[in-house]
């Protein structure tokens, strides 16, 4: 599989040098192809997020969530049983899982509820005011500045002095 060339993009964009790697391991991750638990991204409005993992039989305590620089990992491992159980048919996975997602700058995670075998995470993008649209006045001044060239007289004279 061949790389996306980028090099349009960037021509007219500052500061999306990590794009590139992004795109790249999205389209050739090592997990791609693992579909354990299934899960849903939602778009509740412009800003608010959801995933939803199915993660039937897990209870809260054999969950873990952790954000760490825009990565949101989603791990699960069940607890030991104390009794064996001697299964006729196994349909309902229980094995552990790690299910990563990367999150885009301002996007943070506001709640995590686990309700009838879903986990559903909140994420919501809160960009500073710092980074939101402004409008900027154009200012016009009624003088021009003049740039007089310094001659060759004035030079020596001050050299003089």
């Amino acid at each position: 599989m061949s790389s996306i060339d980028l090099t349009p993009f960037y021509r007219s964009s500052v500061g999306y040098d990590g794009l590139g790697a992004l795109i790249d391991s999205a389209l050739h991750g090592a997990d791609h192809n693992i579909s354990y638990p299934p899960y849903n991204i939602e778009a509740l409005d412009e800003n608010h997020y959801a995933i939803t993992l199915a993660v039937a039989g897990f209870n809260k305590t054999e969950l873990d969530i952790n954000v760490e620089k825009c990565l949101l990992t989603v791990r699960g491992q069940k607890a030991k049983e104390e009794t064996e159980r001697k299964y006729l048919h196994q349909g309902i996975a229980n094995r552990a899982f790690e299910r990563k997602f990367t999150l885009a700058e301002y996007v943070e995670v506001t709640n995590a509820d686990l309700s009838n075998g879903l986990l559903t995470i909140s994420l919501v993008r809160e960009i500073p005011e710092a980074m939101k649209p402004r409008s900027i006045v154009i200012n016009q001044s009624g003088s021009i500045l003049e740039h007089k060239a310094e001659t060759k007289a004035e030079s020596t004279d001050k050299d003089a002095a």
